[in-house]
């Protein structure tokens, strides 16, 4: 299952990191959502992608679950750089 998975965190994990190093402080809840948009289609795409169906629903939850908590960790972090730079 983390085959599957993991590539989805990553890929979150990255552009997380892109959005507080790259955009303005007041626009870092713009482009979070954007991540995890980007991460629901991918992981979707990766699931259906997969020959086995067994455990889809399972696979997708963790994936998409796991993502929206990273990125509940970088909205906390870049909430609290946001509030710091004024």
């Amino acid at each position: 299952m983390l085959r599957t998975v993991l590539p989805v965190w990553v890929l979150v994990a990255v552009g997380a990191v892109l959005v507080g190093l790259l955009a303005a402080p007041r626009e870092y809840f713009t482009w979070l959502p954007i991540v995890l948009g980007i991460a629901v289609l991918l992981t979707f795409s990766i699931q259906l992608a997969i020959v086995r169906r067994d455990g889809l629903v399972t696979r997708a939850m963790v994936s998409v679950g796991g993502s929206v908590v990273i990125l509940f960790l970088a909205t906390v972090i870049l909430g609290m750089l946001a509030v710091a730079a004024g």
